[in-house]
């Protein structure tokens, strides 16, 4: 697949995991199969897809052929119908390792969403991953038991409400949109991000290729002690890269970052300071930079 104006070329690859047709995208070195080269495994976040990765994984090649798959219910992937659930994007991967590389150790890299799979598989199989990478992730914060009837609720008062699924007229009022919750990218690149993002409807409009359903609230909470529990038991070297400018960065204080970070003991710390969370589209070329020297260490 390519976007336009670009050269990168990525090639597109189905397969079913779990029950589900599973989009892979695929980057290798000079055309569209497979390479011989060492593998990386990119792992996308909430609402976004692996074409957003373009930019990033062009700075990657050609010393590294790279998978990023979109996650059940985005990009290209088929929506369930029974809804979402963490510990289903942890079986995914497993089962998406078992079909790319069913031995020996792997890097993983995370944004995000992704980064938060990456590390508790990264714990729950500590002998198939090497190297973990963290993209501007593991900041979500700790739920309250006591709130927990109230979120239950909350989600059940939303499944009687019908689900909103936005549109546009053209990937270019999306590529504005994007503009404005980004403002730090091009037009060029908040382009590039519209194509990732979007498809067009049988009506002619730009729909999301998200599923509607991921903006339900979940039900379940986030528990940061079965979190740390599982980074506790990880052994691939790890690094962090975080976004000085991040809103979920921001939402935790440094006592609480150094604290789950503790659980890492083998672990590299950097900040791409005029950056915000969306470090793969914002600062790419630096985000790759950082990845490729730690790789290369």
């Amino acid at each position: 697949m390519s976007f336009p104006g670009r050269t990168t070329l990525s090639r597109s690859e189905f397969l079913t995991l779990r029950g589900l047709r599973y989009h892979v995208r695929r980057w290798s070195a000079t055309d569209d199969r497979p390479s011989p080269r060492p593998t990386l495994f990119l792992l996308h976040g909430w609402l976004d897809t692996s074409a957003t990765f373009e930019d990033l994984v062009a700075a990657l090649l050609p010393d590294w052929q790279v998978l990023c798959p979109d996650w059940r219910g985005f990009g290209l992937s088929e929506w369930p119908q029974d809804g979402y659930w963490f510990p289903d994007y942890v079986a995914d991967l497993d089962a998406l390792l078992a079909h790319y590389a069913p031995e020996g150790a792997v890097t993983l890299i995370g944004h995000s969403l992704g980064a938060q799979v990456a590390s508790i598989y990264s714990g729950v199989r500590p002998a198939r991953v090497e190297r973990l990478v963290v993209l501007d992730g593991l900041f979500m914060r700790d739920d309250e038991p006591e709130r927990s009837p109230d979120r239950i609720g909350s989600w059940l008062d939303q499944l009687r409400k019908p689900l909103s699924d936005p549109s546009y007229d053209s990937y270019e009022q999306l590529a504005s949109r994007i503009r404005r919750l980004h403002s730090r990218i091009t037009p060029e690149r908040a382009l590039m991000v519209a194509h990732g993002w979007g498809r067009v409807r049988e009506d002619g409009r730009i729909g999301l290729c998200a599923d509607p359903k991921h903006r339900l609230l979940f039900p379940t909470s986030y528990r940061l002690a079965e979190s740390k529990a599982a980074w506790s038991r990880i052994t691939a070297r790890t690094l962090f890269v975080d976004g000085g400018r991040s809103e979920l960065r921001a939402r935790l204080t440094a006592e609480d970052i150094a604290s789950r970070r503790a659980c890492f003991r083998d672990r590299q710390e950097t900040v791409i300071e005029d950056c915000a969370h969306m470090l793969h589209f914002e600062a790419p070329e630096q985000t790759a930079r950082l990845i490729r020297q730690f790789l290369e260490a």
